[in-house]
Order: C-alpha cells, then structure tokens, then sequence
C-alpha cells in the first residue's frame, strides 16, 4: 500500500510532511492533493511545517525566482546527463533539452 493510498483521517504524518514540496508544487493528484489538505488542517504540528515550508518557497521564488542559469551550465548539465544516463542506462542520448521556467507568486 502506497502512502497515497491512506486514507487522510489515518495519514501518519510523516507520510503528510513527507508530501509538503508535492502539495506546495501543486504536483499531486486533487485528490490527494484533498486528502493532504484535510490532515494538514486537522494537525496543527503539520500545519505549521506546511506554514513555514511555504514562506520559504515563497522567499526562495522572490529572491531567486529572476535568476536564470547561465548557457554554459546548461551545457555542462546536459552533458552529465548524458553521461549518466548512457552509464546506468546503457543507451546513447542524442539530445537533451532543459527548460528553465520562471514562475512569479504574489507576496
């Protein structure tokens, strides 16, 4: 069983605070995204991680968010990309691409 499989009331909350990052990226399914939610309102220690994690992903986007990586680290990360994966994969990559996406929150 799978922690997306617990249901909220029975979420241990390592598995809600372990999933932070995924609710705050918007990166889970609604309904799980539903689920996290409920635990998280219904657990004032998880509250407060979820409270702190996403002032610091708000801080880090204001901060940083105008930052874009230069050219030649792009290259170098395609690069090692490659390598990586033709060495634990046993397959040529061709061509790597990477986007970079700025995204803008209002504070």
């Amino acid at each position: 069983m799978s922690a997306e499989d617990v249901p909220a009331e029975k979420m241990p909350c390592e598995d809600a605070l372990a999933e932070i990052y995924l609710l705050l990226d918007r990166e889970c399914s609604p309904e799980r995204d539903a689920e996290l939610r409920r635990h998280i309102d219904d657990c004032p220690p998880c509250l407060e991680e979820y409270g702190i994690d996403e002032q610091i992903k708000h801080l880090l986007a204001r901060k940083c968010g105008g930052d874009l990586a230069p050219a030649e680290l792009k290259s170098r990360l395609r690069a090692s990309i490659r390598q990586t994966v033709a060495s634990q994969g046993g397959i040529t990559v061709e061509r790597t691409e990477i986007t970079f996406e700025q995204r803008t929150t209002s504070d």
